[in-house]
């Protein structure tokens, strides 16, 4: 038992030498002086000593412990003092930049497409996004029976109220408060139920306008939609050399008659085919038209004395092409290795 205790003092001494760190210097607590320690195991032997051994052996344990217990405190007191290894400063690396917030994409592009038609004479107005049935369907023309009124395209509140599926109705609004003659633009978000793709989404922002006043011609009408897609997307569109970058073709909207959408070239396959044009080669940027005589009927004006156009765009199309990005879903992940890029 005492060759026992000579060896495990040596071995406490040879131990806490090479003790260099806190974690160290617990682990060396557990080993000898925990209740499961070696200490511990040594006393626990006691009772198989002789009795006439007892007393010695008792002793040489306690005089162990506590030497065991002497060296634990000084280093660990040793350890409390030992000033900390700090991080050198290298004042020759170059600063760290902080990124700073900045309007979203879509704002963004938002802006400009305000900017450029403000300098172009329109001012800009707004109004609810909770419609009711006249302001977003039949002011505008809509038959009662039009598929657009059903549930599919539509996210009604109640049978006359519901998220407006465009800011058309805020061209009644206007015209309701107003008389002509009048150029404006109406920006905002609209609603329809509509499956998310990479082309469209339930809930978008949407620009649309309205001039109206004696004499005005489609001829004006595809005037000011060329001039915005010059100054937009680039002054090349509309060009002698570079007509076929962008077109109108007609098309069908219950509000106006004759009716048109404007087409430019698609920029990811440049006119080739690709899966974002659907293999066309052409992107639709926005519906336009000529007004429909029922609808100035709608809000009082005399369709024989007053003529206008409107047109629509969707924000999230838009900044797709300004941007080059390929699935409109990345403006709303906000995914901040995305938005840095604006």
């Amino acid at each position: 038992m005492q060759t026992k205790i000579a060896q495990l003092r040596e071995q406490v001494e040879a131990e806490i030498a090479s003790v260099a760190t806190e974690q160290q210097l617990e682990e060396f607590r557990i080993k000898f002086l925990s209740r499961k320690g070696l200490i511990a195991q040594l006393f626990d032997e006691l009772k198989t000593v002789p009795a006439s051994d007892k007393p010695l052996v008792g002793k040489q344990l306690n005089e162990l412990r506590q030497r065991t217990q002497s060296l634990f405190d000084g280093k660990a007191a040793s350890l409390k003092s030992k000033p900390k290894a700090t991080a050198q400063l290298d004042s020759t690396l170059p600063g760290r930049r902080k990124f700073r917030g900045t309007k979203h994409p879509l704002m963004q592009t938002l802006d400009e497409i305000k900017s450029i038609f403000v300098s172009m004479g329109f001012g800009i107005a707004d109004g609810p996004e909770i419609e009711d049935d006249w302001h977003n369907f039949g002011a505008l023309n809509f038959p009662p029976d039009h598929p657009a009124r059903d549930m599919q395209d539509t996210f009604f509140v109640s049978n006359d109220i519901l998220l407006r599926t465009h800011t058309s109705s805020v061209q009644i609004r206007v015209m309701e408060n107003n008389k002509p003659p009048i150029r404006s633009i109406m920006p905002g978000r609209a609603y329809r139920n509509e499956a998310v793709s990479t082309r469209s989404l339930c809930n978008f922002y949407q620009v649309e306008g309205l001039a109206v006043d004696k004499g005005i011609t489609f001829s004006e009408l595809k005037g000011t939609l060329l001039s915005f897609a010059r100054q937009f997307y680039g002054k090349d569109i509309g060009s002698p050399s570079l007509r076929d970058k962008y077109r109108f073709r007609p098309s069908f909207f219950p509000f106006t008659e004759p009716s048109a959408e404007m087409d430019i070239a698609c920029f990811i396959c440049k006119g080739k085919g690709c899966r974002l044009c659907k293999h066309s080669g052409w992107l639709e940027i926005l519906g336009c038209g000529m007004v429909d005589p029922n609808v100035f009927t709608s809000v009082g004006y005399d369709a024989e004395q007053y003529t206008g156009y409107a047109f629509g765009m969707g924000i999230e199309r838009t900044a797709a092409l300004l941007y080059g990005v390929d699935d409109i879903r990345l403006f709303y992940e906000n995914d901040v290795r995305f938005l840095r890029q604006f």
